[in-house]
């Protein structure tokens, strides 16, 4: 059994937006493997390229290019599409429908049969919280409820692969934990989840790894450790025997203390700035690297592309 259950090699996607109007590349060339078993944040500010991306995968649209295998499978073959659950961020939902008659709808689709789909569309109402509002019509649903029956489709089928974009949208903060414990749950079951998200601290928080996409572009794939510690750009250097202010080489910070100095400067002067501190007769004590959050990085490499 292969461990890379989702697989995406330089898929490109391009829209004509009209006459007269140059065409809009949106995918250029995005590659990525998703481990069996992890939960792969998918994260990106809002027209990145996600929901396209997404869309590849479950073919609700074709790419002009490019490869996506599910379990080793072309992601086009039936085989593959019955191990996928799938979360969208916008459904549409037949609100004459009570939420338990949506999700035995889903499940007829499904071809599951009756007596299993009974059982399931229960556990599924409850497992989402909303066992008291199984009979209830979806028009009278909240957006929180209706992101709740929305999960619970995608789970119907007890994907290996759950494809989930932009979960959390529309939560309060009790349902977005409820959401996570889900996810989590289901993660620790041995679910594939695929997260696709906006939201930085969700992803942070749910997430095994993740890829960074910008302008249809990945930026950067891994944990999120390894993500941030690919670029130090400020260096925290602590030393004692000069004066701080006197020092000409240019720093972000400085501080002076009883018995020692304290500055930041970043990446590209530091070691002037150690020469000069070692030149004017100072001890050197620490040199430590500011590392990057994951929003800082993420706003970095956006604010490249749009200039």
């Amino acid at each position: 059994m292969s461990e890379i259950l989702l697989r995406l090699r330089d898929l490109r996607k391009t829209y004509d937006e009209g006459l007269f109007k140059p065409k809009k590349e949106v995918l250029r060339g995005v590659s990525l493997e998703v481990r069996r078993g992890e939960v792969f944040g998918f994260l990106g500010p809002n027209g990145a390229g996600k929901t396209t991306t997404i869309k590849a995968i479950t073919e609700l649209i074709f790419p002009d290019s490019g490869e996506i295998t599910v379990g080793g499978l072309p992601h086009s073959d039936l085989e593959a599409k019955r191990k996928i659950g799938f979360m969208p961020e916008s459904p549409y939902f037949y609100n004459h429908l009570s939420g338990a008659e949506f999700l035995r709808f889903c499940a007829d689709l499904l071809g599951m049969e009756t007596a299993r789909e009974e059982a399931r569309v229960s556990e599924l109402l409850e497992q989402v919280g909303l066992a008291g509002r199984g009979d209830d019509k979806l028009r009278t649903y909240s957006k929180g409820m209706l992101q709740r029956i929305n999960l619970a489709q995608a789970l119907l089928n007890r994907p290996e692969l759950l494809i989930l974009d932009e979960p959390m949208s529309g939560l309060d903060p009790i349902g977005r934990r409820d959401v996570r414990d889900i996810i989590l749950a289901q993660s620790e079951a041995g679910t594939t989840i695929f997260f696709s998200s906006h939201i930085i601290p969700d992803v942070e928080t749910i997430c095994d790894r993740v890829a960074i996409l910008i302008d249809g572009v990945i930026k950067a794939v891994g944990e999120v450790r390894e993500i941030v510690a690919q670029e130090v750009d400020l260096y925290e250097v602590t030393f004692t025997g000069v004066d701080p202010e006197r020092l000409k080489t240019g720093t972000v910070a400085r501080r002076l203390g009883s018995d020692q100095a304290w500055v930041r400067v970043v990446a590209g002067h530091r070691d002037a700035l150690i020469g000069e501190v070692t030149a004017a007769g100072g001890k050197l004590l620490s040199l430590t690297p500011v590392r990057s959050t994951l929003e800082e990085f993420l706003m970095r490499h956006y604010e490249e592309v749009r200039r």
